[in-house]
């Protein structure tokens, strides 16, 4: 099995990017919504000195005006976008930069619908958060339920160094997404737990 790729999300700190990039990851999300991890366009670009090129930085929105998401492009490099709201397709694709769709995974048929209404998404992020809230709840959803089959999985939701061998086995995900997971605090990341779980990815590849 080759080794999902590793996304990092709901940095605040230039130490915890730091240990981010130290770890090997391979994406950093950063928060533009009402949360506990929010930073402003200001503090992101602060923080994407401090990450190498090949790393993706994605910018994470929910419902916002085009006009907000746009003022943040205009000053942060983001490489992906990632949706958790209910964005139409149009409206994703509206900035022309690529789009992740966050996909609540509340049965059988939630995967399969995202899939059909979002097609040119880069991939469809599972997460156990309801729809009016983003990411970040802690909380595993049942994995066994079904995937999407054309796109590309970011498993998210409650994943942690614990877990997460058992989840990739699994579902098979092209990336795993972690947040809370790799926490002392809300938005304070846990250098230890980054280095576990980034240890944990690597060893569930065989």
């Amino acid at each position: 099995m080759s080794q999902a790729r590793i996304k990092i999300c709901g940095l605040t700190r230039v130490e915890d990017v730091k240990a981010v990039v130290a770890a090997g990851v391979d994406a950093i999300g950063f928060v533009f919504t009402a949360s506990p991890r929010r930073i402003s366009a200001q503090q992101a670009v602060q923080l994407s000195r401090h990450i190498p090129e090949g790393i993706l930085r994605v910018g994470l929105f929910l419902n916002q005006p085009q006009s907000e998401v746009a003022e943040v492009l205009n000053e942060v490099a983001l490489d992906v976008l990632q949706f958790h709201g209910s964005e139409s397709e149009h409206e994703c694709l509206a900035f022309g930069v690529p789009y992740l769709k966050a996909v609540a995974m509340m049965d059988e048929q939630s995967a399969g619908q995202a899939e059909a209404d979002y097609p040119a998404a880069m991939g469809l992020l599972l997460d156990s958060h309801t729809v009016d809230k983003p990411g970040g709840s802690g909380k595993v959803f049942d994995w066994t339920i079904s995937r999407p089959r054309g796109k590309h999985i970011w498993l998210a939701g409650g994943l942690n160094a614990d877990n997460v061998g058992l989840a990739i086995r699994t579902v098979k995900p092209y990336a795993v997404d972690v947040s809370s997971g790799v926490e002392a605090s809300p938005g304070i990341k846990d250098a230890a737990k980054i280095v576990a779980f980034v240890l944990a990815v690597k060893e569930a590849a065989g």
